[in-house]
């Protein structure tokens, strides 16, 4: 029977709503309550007759929190991503061995890499375009095309997974290029995360670390928890939980001048490896390339006043780590040879399973600019 419906007795904090229902001849305009035994099992359904009256009255009862979730899941699972905003922290090398050459060319390496708190922002908004991505960012100089490892991994997982979504990309770069923290591979890495988000989450966490090795040594580290030991390229990763205290702070300290990766490398290969009990086999190679990196060390060495339990250098450079302390000597603000040093505190970060990772909230850059002129390039 159609029936209008008068409120008679609003819901308090679980629903209790009441409603008279007169025949509809009487009513305008009318709301059809449906009919069946289904129907009212799921609205908890209960008519009352009343001969004195004439009429029925009948109330409907349920849980009203419970329907707005479950509301929201639908909406949630018919509406899809259409934006992410993602943090991209970088990483350091804890230590760092070259244990060989190998016949393509590269070195094998062993090393303990661990996530630390300072990092980009990277936004993604799903594009009308079925042809193309396109990036931008804060920083002048950094390439927006497709020598862009941002734009190589949205490419890799297009040709992995066969979907056709592009993308609007805004990178917020904080992280220095040529400094050794892999901020290139962790804006990678972030990028294969989010298309896959965007995508339901069609492959899992281990093909995304097995594909990104096809772009970059460094990227498959960051689909660890935060912390592993590598080796091989350092595309072989081994997770290591929470090695070093989480509250452990640090202070990253960066030169002006960038240290290329190659040239590092191709220095090991033409003058050999020291066997000395350094931490980073990367450094003699780094510092004859870069002698200012060698006499940088050793100042922060000197000044050391039992702030630092180590002091070393992160990948191939060029940027020195002092673990202990979150403050920089102070030579560092007071020397003018290094006005335009790159400073940053930092702590060690870890991720949860199936989740990316958050920016800490005191996380914070110092230096005199907020980014130095040399960050220049995404492709570290």
């Amino acid at each position: 029977m159609a029936c209008s419906t008068h409120l008679l007795y609003p819901a308090a904090a679980r629903g209790h709503l009441r409603f008279q229902a007169r025949p509809a001849a009487a009513a305008s305009p009318s709301v059809r309550l449906g009919s069946g035994t289904s129907r009212r099992r799921a609205l908890g359904l209960r008519v009352a007759a009343s001969a004195e009256q004439g009429r029925r009255q009948v109330e409907v009862e349920y849980d009203l929190q419970a329907k707005f979730n479950k509301l929201a899941d639908q909406i949630d699972q018919n509406a899809g991503i259409t934006r992410l905003n993602l943090f991209s922290p970088c990483k350091i090398n804890v230590f760092l061995r070259i244990t060989g050459k190998r016949p393509d060319g590269f070195h094998d390496l062993a090393s303990l890499f661990h996530v630390i708190s300072l990092g980009d922002t990277i936004k993604f908004s799903l594009s009308p375009s079925k042809s193309k991505d396109r990036l931008s960012t804060n920083v002048a100089g950094v390439p927006v095309d497709e020598s862009n490892l941002i734009i190589k991994a949205l490419n890799l997982y297009r040709k992995k997974t066969g979907t056709d979504n592009f993308f609007w990309i805004h990178l917020d770069k904080k992280v220095p290029t040529g400094a050794g923290l892999g901020g290139g591979s962790s804006n990678a890495a972030t990028a294969l995360w989010a298309a896959n988000q965007f995508s339901g989450c069609i492959a899992s966490e281990k093909e995304l670390q097995e594909w990104s090795g096809e772009i970059g040594s460094d990227i498959p580290f960051f689909f660890s928890q935060g912390a592993a030991y590598c080796t091989g390229r350092g595309e072989i990763v081994e997770d290591i939980r929470n090695p070093l205290p989480a509250n452990l702070p640090m202070v990253l300290v960066k030169p002006p001048e960038a240290c290329s990766t190659a040239e590092v490398y191709k220095e090991i290969t033409e003058n050999g490896i020291s066997q000395d009990v350094c931490v980073n086999d990367l450094e003699p190679p780094a510092f004859e390339v870069l002698p200012s990196l060698k006499r940088l060390k050793k100042r922060i060495i000197a000044a050391n006043r039992g702030d630092y339990d180590a002091v070393f250098m992160s990948g191939s450079g060029s940027t020195i780590v002092g673990i202990g302390s979150p403050d920089p000597p102070a030579f560092v603000y007071d020397d003018d040879d290094y006005k335009d040093t790159f400073v940053s505190e930092a702590c060690f970060l870890t991720r949860n399973e199936n989740e990316w990772y958050r920016e800490p909230i005191s996380s914070k850059i110092t230096s005199e600019e907020d980014l130095p002129p040399e960050v220049a390039s995404v492709s570290d």
